[in-house]
């Protein structure tokens, strides 16, 4: 019997003009698109300077700021309360005020005092513009130093200390290796998750639900024909989403694709399962599409796409515990930067389970077949 709804489950999605354009092209333009545009880097942050000294170093400080990718002048105020007003009018997200004396301080040795100021409406641009900003400032600190010091006497008298960074699994700090694995768990979640919320409620729309309702078919078996084609499809998408990451950017995972495989099979059982339960209890099609927008900006917005779970508090941390799109999200980024193993993620594997299984046992017991 399964043969055949199969059969008709796969008769639906071929025949359906928009469904099989949507599994190849949203992939590819998703991960050719979003690492570009949904950038963690900052840029063009307009800077606003207050040079109360004009002179050499306070312009050349001001040349090594605005040379840099990050910041735009735009423009010299006279005086703080002016630079303050462009901030208000959002024409400046820094003010960097250079205090009178500033070389005479500094070639006397007397630790000349910078003041910068952000708009803190945005605080990740604004913390992100400040770190960028006393980065530079420093930078122009140590080259000033050695230009007026002989080695020999700054090391006497200007003990430094020598840092060595290291960014452990991702030592360039690309973002697009930390995107695109997240935006391959978004593309899985949209195509296997909610497309068969919306696929089921609008075969109800058209009546051929109820054909199925007056037919033999048990509940668990209908269910399972709705499951399995798009378990085939997100298997399709992962491989698909996988060689375009490769091909794109270069990026392969530091792990193993059998650990990807494992748990994608468990997490599309996962949002199909979720999706089955939303079309059991939507009517219609837009009452579908509400409740599908209303988990999906839940599901993104505690998922760890752009704000770190750490960074929430513990009320939203305890909510997106309960978030499967978190803990895939959690999988894909580790497999892919950390190389893990289904040991190392046994956590998520039995968090991913247990979604499984609830959203699945939910469908079946929701879903109402009249004899």
């Amino acid at each position: 019997m399964i043969k055949y709804l199969l059969k008709k489950e796969f008769k639906q999605i071929l025949r359906n003009p928009f469904l099989p354009k949507l599994i190849f092209i949203f992939p590819f333009m998703v991960l050719m698109v979003f690492p570009w545009a949904a950038s963690y880097e900052i840029k063009n942050l307009n800077l606003s300077v207050v040079d109360n000294d004009h002179s050499t170093f306070s312009q050349q400080l001001t040349q090594k700021i605005i040379s840099s990718s990050y910041f735009k002048l735009t423009d010299v105020s006279p005086n703080y309360n002016k630079a303050l007003n462009s901030i208000e009018k959002n024409q400046s997200d820094l003010i960097l005020e250079i205090p009178a004396n500033f070389e005479k301080d500094f070639i006397n040795r007397q630790n000349p005092k910078l003041m910068i100021s952000a708009n803190a409406v945005n605080g990740m641009k604004g913390g992100i513009g400040m770190t960028y900003l006393v980065s530079i400032v420093n930078d122009f600190n140590t080259a000033i130093i050695k230009e007026l010091m002989p080695s020999s006497t700054a090391n006497s008298s200007l003990p430094s200390i020598q840092i060595d960074s290291q960014y452990r699994f991702n030592p360039q700090l690309n973002y697009r290796v930390f995107m695109v694995p997240a935006l391959l768990v978004m593309i899985l979640t949209l195509l296997c998750g909610f497309l068969p919320a919306i696929s089921i409620v609008f075969e109800k729309e058209l009546g051929t639900m109820e054909q199925i309702n007056v037919s033999p078919v048990p509940k668990t078996t209908f269910i399972l024909a709705k499951l399995i084609p798009f378990w085939i499809i997100g298997f399709f998408v992962v491989t698909l989403g996988s060689l375009i990451a490769w091909v794109v950017y270069g990026l392969v995972p530091a792990g193993y694709f059998s650990t990807i495989y494992l748990f994608s099979a468990i997490y599309i059982l996962t949002v199909s399962g979720l999706g089955i339960v939303i079309s059991n209890y939507a009517s219609t099609l837009q009452q579908a599409m509400f409740i599908v927008f209303f988990f999906m900006l839940l599901f993104i917005m505690l998922s760890g796409l752009y704000t770190p779970i750490d960074s929430m508090p513990e009320w939203a941390k305890w909510i997106a515990a309960f978030n499967p799109l978190k803990h895939f999200m959690f999988v894909m980024r580790s497999v892919y930067l950390k190389g893990s193993n289904p040991l190392q993620l046994m956590n998520e594997l039995i968090a991913l389970i247990c979604f499984a299984t609830f959203f699945n046992i939910w469908a079946v017991l929701s879903y109402k077949k009249s004899q």
